[in-house]
């Protein structure tokens, strides 16, 4: 039993090992072309020239051969430093990845188009509150037994929520009936 755990962790390990290195650029011994065209490390070209060749004058500099774009005729290859272009491409991604924001969809649920006054407001004020944290906010109504035969009433009920929340929002999808329920959807006014 050990064995097969061991030789599906070795198997997986493996797997994750190749499927890593698929994503990096080939540099070095791993180009596996007859003649490339090199570019210097200061961007200055330096010609077509055979791969072994362009090895020696890459380790001459005391860099890496790496090529950056083997599809174009003759492929292209860079002398640079491997490691730090790297982490310099690591850096940029996470640098990317911190400055996105991620928009939420905050839903508002009311069962039944019997809503009250405070209630409305309640509901009214999370609304608004989700908006201006810059989320998006579905509007959802349930209908109930004959209220089903009266979609008017939740037509209004939508179009007053429109209103309540039209200083800091816009209606991104108007109220649409799905079976049982009616959505309408409220994006955040690009300029709040």
């Amino acid at each position: 039993m050990r064995g097969l755990f061991l030789s599906a962790f070795y198997f997986y390990q493996l797997r994750r090992c190749f499927t890593i290195s698929s994503k990096e650029l080939a540099i070095n011994e791993g180009i596996k072309f007859k003649e490339v065209r090199v570019i210097s490390d200061d961007g200055s070209q330096l010609g077509i020239l055979p791969i072994d060749k362009a090895i020696e004058a890459a380790y001459a500099k005391d860099l890496d051969l790496v090529n950056i774009s083997p599809n174009a005729v003759p492929p292209v290859c860079k002398i640079m430093d491997y490691g730090k272009y790297r982490f310099e491409q690591a850096k940029r991604e996470k640098d990317a990845k911190k400055n996105q924001k991620v928009i939420e969809i905050k839903e508002i649920r009311l069962i039944g188009v019997g809503i009250d006054t405070h209630d409305f407001e309640t509901k009214g004020n999370h609304a608004v509150k989700f908006l201006k944290a810059g989320n998006k906010v579905k509007f959802s109504i349930r209908f109930r037994g004959r209220e089903l035969g009266h979609p008017e009433m939740g037509y209004d009920i939508m179009n007053r929520f429109a209103d309540y929340c039209s200083e800091v929002a816009t209606v991104e999808k108007a109220a649409k009936m799905e079976g049982r329920n009616m959505l309408m959807f409220m994006a955040p006014k690009s300029g709040k």
